[in-house]
């Protein structure tokens, strides 16, 4: 079975190492800043395109070189026919999601930020649109109250492999079975910039608990602005503190420990990145303005 990877990021290098341990890898796919995957294939003497797939990019590069199937582990870019149609047998991706939910990127995040209580894998068949394709296995991920975008990764971390090990085995005997995704459960998500983790304290404090967790460090984290200066929050829990109904939303309401008024409750703020902010009582933490 001769296999082409497509990779990006930590878990793709993670995944890909084991792949290199078990198969024969023709050539690895990747963008420029997964140093680990290139350092990988440098070290391997595996033929390597760094950039993006598209419009006949590659098409140098693959002459001469061939493989069954094609696996994309986290992988950048979308591709397109050509790239689709090259292995004998099929390009399968593998999503961190249970689709058709949350197709698109940072899957996981979305479905912390949306107060869900399971996410997955899913290993698909890739076709000329974005994780539409049918869909080979899934495996459930349960997200508890506690779970961050990093704690769920970790845990994909310990589930890919298995879940590849099992797909490329159905393929080596011919025993894949395809099924449709049903298009009246599809959910899209775009993709998320580190500007989009703008706390709004105007949302009830059950968004904002799952805003802050699903972005949590190493993720650039959500945040705000005091006096001027940008604070990122890793961390915060459901607060009894007394406050007014008819003081603002974003109202600092005590300093030791920190604790911010939400429209249903407060919020005491147990991690942040900014020591060397100092915050005052009943200053309003700004929304949007980053005054």
């Amino acid at each position: 079975m001769k296999i082409g990877v497509l990779a990006s990021g930590h878990l793709g290098f993670t995944i890909l190492e084991k792949i290199i341990a078990y198969y024969k890898v023709d050539f690895v796919m990747t963008d420029s800043l997964s140093v680990a995957v290139i350092n990988c294939c440098t070290t391997n003497q595996i033929p390597l395109f760094t950039g993006n797939p598209r419009n006949g990019s590659t098409s140098n590069f693959l002459e001469g070189k061939s493989c069954d199937i094609i696996l994309s582990i986290n992988y950048l870019f979308l591709i397109e026919k050509d790239l689709i149609n090259f292995p004998g047998k099929y390009t399968i991706n593998f999503h961190g999601s249970l689709l058709p939910k949350y197709r698109g990127r940072t899957p996981h995040v979305w479905a912390i930020i949306n107060n869900e209580t399971e996410t997955g894998i899913t290993a698909h068949v890739v076709d000329e649109n974005c994780d539409t394709g049918e869909i080979i296995e899934q495996i459930i991920v349960p997200i508890s109250t506690e779970d961050t975008g990093a704690t769920i990764l970790a845990k994909y971390n310990d589930l890919y492999w298995p879940l590849i090990q099992k797909v490329i085995k159905q393929v080596e005997s011919n025993t894949v079975v395809f099924t449709p995704q049903n298009e009246l459960h599809a959910t899209s998500f775009g993709k998320r910039t580190p500007d989009d983790g703008l706390i709004n304290w105007s949302w009830y404090k059950e968004r904002i608990y799952n805003w802050v967790r699903a972005q949590a460090d190493p993720y650039p984290g959500a945040f705000t602005y005091f006096d001027g200066a940008k604070v990122i929050i890793d961390k915060v829990t459901y607060s009894d503190f007394s406050y007014r109904n008819d003081q603002e939303n974003g109202t600092i309401l005590n300093i030791e420990p920190l604790i911010i008024k939400t429209p249903n409750g407060a919020i005491e703020i147990l991690v942040h990145r900014n020591p060397e902010v100092k915050f005052s009582k009943e200053i309003i933490l700004n929304n949007d303005n980053r005054k």
